[in-house]
């Protein structure tokens, strides 16, 4: 690999990490550690890593070692595993003093977890982004032998949203009339359009999302599995997006497909719900009765932001608000499951905190019991759901239905909680 060239790359993000706005965000570095950085394309993961620069930096590390270096880069287009030791030559150039290495979008090259690898064993200090859950999979966490700890970044929470929007929302923005007006108009607006970062910065966030959108499905999904058939590809992400709140399963896909003349096998289908999971566009939440093949091959699909699900609805409010919840508690807890039997139909259960969520718009319509009567049919049955919660769009109350307390609660506020 060309010296100059480089160092060019190095020295021109140095001058891009020094004045990129950034944004406080929850999650945190242990700097004895090295890290791997995952999560959906445009959610923050750079500008993470940016702040860590410019902390080091800040606390008195020169900037000739900060060695920060984007695969995608076209001046690094040809760059190959063997060309990796060409980084250390160049760190060692710049500065007698130990390096601070940060490579972004790192899965670009092919064996980049036999360098990770080595660069850990040297005890060089290592934080590495990627767009691909591949990252997770055991096979790659076992080549690199425990030595790096997992970060998966999301795009924003709404805490996070409202930090970046200089909004308020400590406990009396929330009793305060104006401010949690303020906040809620700020949610009605984080509710459709999401929390990528980016999309702050624009005023036609639709068109910002559905950018990102088809930077996913083109780049980090069919050009990256050599997916010929994109315009499938496309209908069966809308299919998915048509099902949320559903169990949907392949056959069923495949025969919806089928049905609109779009003909690709049930292993394609297979496939390529598996990349767009890799990519973080989807995640599955599954049955807790249901047994383990049918809880692998017949979940319910969420999206990874609400902007990106609301691309493809008409009717949605009802469909963003259930993915809202279902992202909120994926992101938030390692197991989250939904409730179905024959006697009852809860949508998530939390077995960590053994809290039963139902979702509901409104629960005004009172000679409508059925979300209620569902949440105390599976209390009943489940001894883990100690907890009864309703989230709807704006009301609150607490009830008492035989006996157990059923919290109801707005979803603005609960995802502050969260």
């Amino acid at each position: 690999m060309d010296y100059e060239k480089l160092k060019q790359v190095i020295f021109d993000n140095h001058k891009t990490i020094r004045k990129f706005k950034i944004t406080k965000r929850e999650s945190q570095f242990d700097l004895t550690a090295n890290y791997v950085v995952v999560g959906i394309r445009r959610a923050g993961k750079s500008t993470l890593l940016y702040k860590l620069a410019r902390d080091l930096v800040a606390s008195g590390v020169d900037w000739n070692q900060i060695i920060y270096i984007n695969f995608e880069d076209e001046r690094l287009d040809g760059f190959c595993a063997a060309d990796f030791n060409d980084i250390l030559s160049v760190q060692a150039e710049m500065s007698d003093k130990e390096g601070w290495f940060f490579f972004d979008e790192i899965q670009i090259i092919e064996d980049w977890e036999k360098f990770a690898r080595r660069m850990a064993d040297a005890k060089e200090h290592t934080f590495i982004t990627g767009s691909n859950a591949k990252m997770l999979s055991s096979e790659v966490e076992e080549r690199l032998g425990g030595r790096y700890l997992t970060q998966y970044v999301t795009t924003y929470n709404f805490r996070e949203y409202l930090t970046a929007k200089g909004i308020a929302f400590g406990e009396s923005a929330i009793l305060g009339t104006k401010e949690s007006g303020a906040i809620r108009r700020e949610f009605a607006e984080y509710f459709s359009f999401g929390g990528f970062p980016e999309s702050l910065e624009h005023n036609d966030k639709r068109s910002y999302v559905s950018s990102v959108y088809q930077k996913i499905l083109l780049g980090d999904i069919a050009s990256r599995n050599n997916i010929r058939n994109s315009q499938a590809l496309k209908l069966l992400i809308k299919k998915i997006a048509e099902t949320v709140k559903d169990e949907v399963s392949y056959s069923k896909l495949h025969n919806i497909l089928k049905t609109v003349g779009v003909g690709i096998s049930k292993d394609a289908v297979i496939d390529y719900i598996g990349y767009a999971k890799d990519s973080y566009l989807i995640f599955p939440v599954r049955n807790y009765f249901s047994k383990f093949i049918e809880k692998e091959t017949t979940p319910k699909y969420y999206f990874t932001d609400n902007g990106l699900l609301n691309l493809f609805l008409l009717d949605k409010e009802t469909r963003l608000l259930e993915n809202l919840v279902a992202l909120t508690l994926h992101n938030r807890f390692d197991e989250v499951y939904f409730l179905r039997s024959k006697q009852f139909d809860v949508d998530f259960f939390v077995p960590q905190t053994g809290t039963a969520y139902q979702v509901a718009w409104s629960l005004k319509n009172i000679t409508d019991t059925r979300e209620t009567d569902s949440l105390i049919r599976a209390a009943q049955s489940v001894e883990e759901a100690k907890h009864l919660t309703v989230i709807t769009y704006e009301e609150e109350d607490d009830l008492v239905i035989d006996g157990r307390a059923i919290n109801v609660v707005p979803l603005w506020k609960w995802v502050l909680e969260m």
